[in-house]
């Protein structure tokens, strides 16, 4: 769940160690002082005040004045941070409640306990089946540790591990190419592993400000964004979930090879293989540059490699950049990255909720292979806005349904089994008219590429006229009256109005559309004087208009300014994102059509205002 969502459903109580963290860093210039102060100055200064867009907004341009936080915070902290770190970045747990949160913790720490133990006796025992010089890497490192952690004893002070000896030991671990699995289990082979109350727990993490807690409903939400920071400092590269798609497109030779250099049992199934890799915390990055390849491959022959596995197994379009193979795969997780905090879902929500629907009929296992895979709490886990708030989308859902099992699908509900079966299901389940509003946005800012990435295929010349039908669609679905034959009425050949809204017999809205590629829409007089003939038009067939709305990607400063100037126009600004946004609100109020007073107020019309008077 985004972080503006979920500020949305706390209280000021309930957000305020993560504000106050916000206003610490803020108090030593942060780099990006400018955006912020402006953003600060818009909502007249006081953080608390901020409605929720602005403070993920602020929070957003801080990631990384809060990782560096986080980071000196950490050595400060418990030894459990790593454990409860690792539960929360994982697929499907940035919400859950009190409850479960206990049991997942009582499960890591068992389990970690009884994997220490196996793992201390291997690195100790001669005759172990570990490789010679993987076992002296292991027993270099704990060495190391032990240094670090006793060595206070000499000054008669607190054992603990500095911030110096940290970075130097994060350095040894990356050159002997340790897993996070490897390197937390060694870690507690020296620290002490001590079980914390569950109440103690939520209440260190939420002083450090990475989780928020919902007494009333006890409830612990982790914002997406925060997930995506905390993996960077754990050195996660990607999702569990990227990990997964990318490691299904390996052979299993390849596997193995990952398995043994990293001490996991590969003589198991392909898929428990794949979850032991993803579990060991193993490098992305490293899995595809080296584990995967003999000593002996040219650095030719693994970019050849990363280009086949880019462009034809993960069908990425277009192509990623990318001279070196760090920096191809520096765009791979770019990508992922995008992917993940996109609010697209590949497919319309509609079309997801269908699929899952079919999914639960045909499938009945899959209910059960969720909950397992991202540790879901609920029973009924098969609702496409439940999973959407994990960030779980539909192509995760089929990812890790067994193969078989979704080739059976496909021939239930004729689906093509030919080539791709994943891709071949998502098509199947796309509803062309709500993909189009999903991406209205894009269809705004005429962003081929995205939509394209969306699967939406359309020329650039019918961006236009395309725009223009989506916002009538938007005004009809709010409850407006979408007069076409008025609308041709008025038209002659010079003067072609977009929209025609009718309010009544004699009062209509007129809605002009500008979709366009360049920043900050900034040609006040041309649309000026449209508008200005429009009105004529309507006032020469007895019709007041009593409102004029420009809907466009964006506004420059000084486009708002001469709007605001113009005494004549009674116009109003509204982004398409805002517009999209006022649609999203309104499926969840009461309203059977959106009070059109609402957009006679504003210059530039603020769709929070309206969404928060319409869920009154």
């Amino acid at each position: 769940m985004k972080l503006e969502k979920i500020l949305d459903n706390l209280n000021s109580f309930e957000k305020n160690s993560f504000l106050k963290i916000i206003d610490n860093i803020l108090t030593d210039k942060p780099a990006n002082s400018k955006e912020i102060d402006k953003i600060l100055n818009d909502a007249s200064g006081d953080l608390k005040a901020m409605d929720s867009l602005n403070i993920s907004k602020v929070f957003n341009l801080l990631k990384g004045e809060f990782s560096q936080y986080l980071s000196k915070e950490f050595l400060n902290s418990t030894s459990q941070i790593g454990v409860l770190t690792d539960i929360i970045i994982r697929d499907g747990n940035c919400i859950m409640k009190q409850d479960w949160l206990s049991r997942l913790y009582e499960s890591e720490l068992k389990q970690l306990t009884k994997k220490i133990k196996a793992f201390e006796n291997e690195i100790n025992t001669e005759k172990n089946g570990l490789d010679p010089l993987r076992q002296r890497d292991y027993k270099i490192y704990k060495s190391c540790v032990q240094t670090a952690y006793t060595n206070d004893d000499l000054n008669n002070q607190e054992r603990k591990i500095t911030f110096d000896e940290q970075t130097i030991i994060n350095t040894l671990s990356s050159e002997l190419e340790l897993s996070n699995e490897e390197i937390k289990m060694i870690n507690y082979m020296v620290l002490p592993l001590v079980r914390m109350d569950i109440d103690s727990v939520i209440n260190e993490l939420k002083n450090l400000g990475i989780i928020f807690y919902s007494k009333k409903t006890n409830f612990i939400y982790v914002a997406d964004e925060m997930v995506t920071l905390l993996r960077k400092l754990k050195g996660k590269q990607v999702a569990d979930k990227f990990f997964r798609r990318v490691l299904r497109q390996l052979r299993e030779p390849q596997i193995n090879m990952i398995c043994k250099k990293h001490n996991i049992d590969w003589k198991q199934s392909i898929d428990i293989k794949i979850k032991g890799i993803i579990n060991e915390g193993i490098s992305f990055t490293g899995i595809l540059s080296t584990d995967i390849h003999k000593d002996d491959i040219s650095i030719t022959d693994r970019k050849m490699f990363i280009n086949d596995l880019c462009d034809n197994k993960l069908r990425i379009s277009p192509s990623l950049k990318g001279a070196t193979i760090e920096d191809k795969l520096d765009n791979l997780i770019s990508y992922f990255e995008e992917i993940e905090s996109d609010d697209k879902v590949g497919i319309s929500v509609d079309g997801y909720e269908k699929l899952l629907l079919d999914l639960n009929e045909n499938l009945p296992k899959t209910k059960d292979i969720l909950r397992k895979e991202f540790e879901l709490q609920e029973e009924n886990v098969m609702n496409s806005s439940y999973l959407l708030d994990y960030n779980i989308k539909p192509v995760d859902v089929l990812e890790i349904i067994p193969g078989n099992e979704l080739e059976k699908f496909c021939v239930k509900l004729s689906i093509k089994t030919r080539g791709d079966v994943v891709s071949n299901i998502l098509e199947a389940y796309k509803d062309a008219e709500n993909l189009y509003l999903e991406n209205y946005a894009s269809v705004a800012n005429r962003d081929l590429a995205t939509l394209k990435e969306n699967g939406i295929g359309v020329k650039e010349s019918e961006l236009g006229i395309l725009f223009e039908d989506l916002t009538k669609k938007i005004f009809s679905k709010l409850g407006f009256t979408v007069n076409e034959i008025l609308r041709k009425k008025l038209n002659t050949a010079k003067d072609k109005i977009d929209i025609v809204l009718t309010v009544s017999e004699t009062e209509i809205i007129l809605v002009e559309c500008k979709s366009v590629k360049e920043s900050g829409f900034n040609k006040f007089s041309s649309v000026s004087r449209q508008l200005k003939s429009y009105m004529s038009l309507a006032d020469k067939n007895e019709l007041k208009v009593i409102k004029s709305l420009l809907v466009a990607p964006e506004f420059s400063d000084d486009f708002v300014k001469d709007c605001g100037l113009d005494y004549e126009l009674n116009l109003s600004l509204i982004t398409a994102s805002s517009l999209s946004n006022i649609l999203e609100g309104f499926k969840n109020s009461k309203h059977k059509s959106l009070p059109h007073n609402l957009l006679m107020r504003d210059v530039l019309i603020q769709e929070d205002r309206i969404i928060k008077a319409i869920g009154k």
